[in-house]
């Protein structure tokens, strides 16, 4: 293939919504979301996002419009905690807690040595380790920001007033958006025969998992089994893997190659996964017929 590099989407140009600074995050997504949701025609009733993670694609496409209501699963209990408080009536305390917070190496380090017990504590503690941590990996073992942006360190990522404004945008949404703790492949496994959904499917990939993610061990091929099963649209984003393109050719799924940047600004391919992507492909032809980038070896 001579094309090797095409131009990523610039997320500065993208709505960020989410609270958190996610690994694996998907707001350079947003514009193939909308594409995507909107080539589908018909208003939605659901996206339902069962690795939901930092949540991005399931708010924005609340906020805008694309769909009427979204189910968050996700099995993390810290993110979920965080996920818990925003939309409870607890979401307005929560977020000047958050704008009142003085992001010091010995502020975080206090923080990270308590042991809460309340959910909106256990949100905090993990909010402020998301954005303090390096590329916001939340997994065992993962390290504080020492120098980031400018030499402010621990708070280079922490944006008090940007946190409050995101955090209360998204509990404005509250009675659209529903939180469910809990395995994410059981929830599909339930939900096969749900009427005017669509599924947004966003797995630890299979590379990077364990290092970004406290529960990163799942089973790929139950995972394409059951996504074979659901009724209504889906569509996954993967790893550019082996393993994972096999298992796509086994279900008969179409697979596209999409270029995003890493945190360390490295153009990379990632897989979109699904049983029609005409519409990907069609967004890919404008792209390329606009702002790609060409590099023949």
């Amino acid at each position: 293939m001579q094309l090797i590099e095409q131009k990523a989407v610039n997320v500065a140009t993208v709505p960020q919504l989410s609270p958190f600074r996610y690994p694996g995050g998907k707001t350079w997504l947003i514009p193939w979301i909308r594409a995507w949701l909107k080539s589908i025609g018909s208003p939605l009733d659901y996206i339902v996002e069962p690795f939901a993670g930092g949540g991005a694609v399931s708010l924005a496409s609340v906020h805008e419009g694309l769909v009427n209501k979204a189910i968050l699963i996700e099995r993390d209990e810290a993110i979920g905690a965080v996920w818990r408080t925003i939309f409870s009536d607890r979401a307005p305390e929560f977020a000047e807690r958050v704008a009142a917070f003085s992001c010091t190496p010995i502020e975080v380090a206090g923080l990270m040595a308590s042991r809460p017990k309340r959910v909106e504590d256990i949100a905090f503690k993990t909010l402020v380790s998301n954005r303090t941590r390096y590329g916001g990996i939340l997994a065992d073992g993962a390290a504080l920001v020492k120098h980031g942006e400018n030499g402010r360190g621990v708070a280079s990522r922490w944006y008090p007033e940007t946190l409050r404004k995101r955090i209360m945008a998204v509990a404005s949404h509250r009675h659209r958006i529903r939180f469910i703790p809990g395995d994410g492949l059981r929830f599909l496994e339930r939900m096969s025969r749900m009427r005017n959904a669509v599924a947004f499917i966003d797995p630890p990939y299979t590379v990077a998992g364990r290092r970004l993610y406290k529960y990163s061990d799942i089973d790929h091929a139950k995972l394409f089994q059951t996504v074979s099963q659901l009724r209504f649209d889906f569509l996954m984003t993967y790893d550019n893997a082996a393993e994972i393109r096999s298992l796509a050719l086994k279900h008969r799924f179409e697979v596209e190659e999409i270029p995003m940047k890493s945190t360390k600004h490295e153009l990379k391919l990632e897989l979109l996964i699904g049983r029609d992507l005409s519409w990907a492909r069609r967004r890919l032809t404008v792209q390329l017929g606009n702002d790609a980038v060409f590099e023949v070896s």
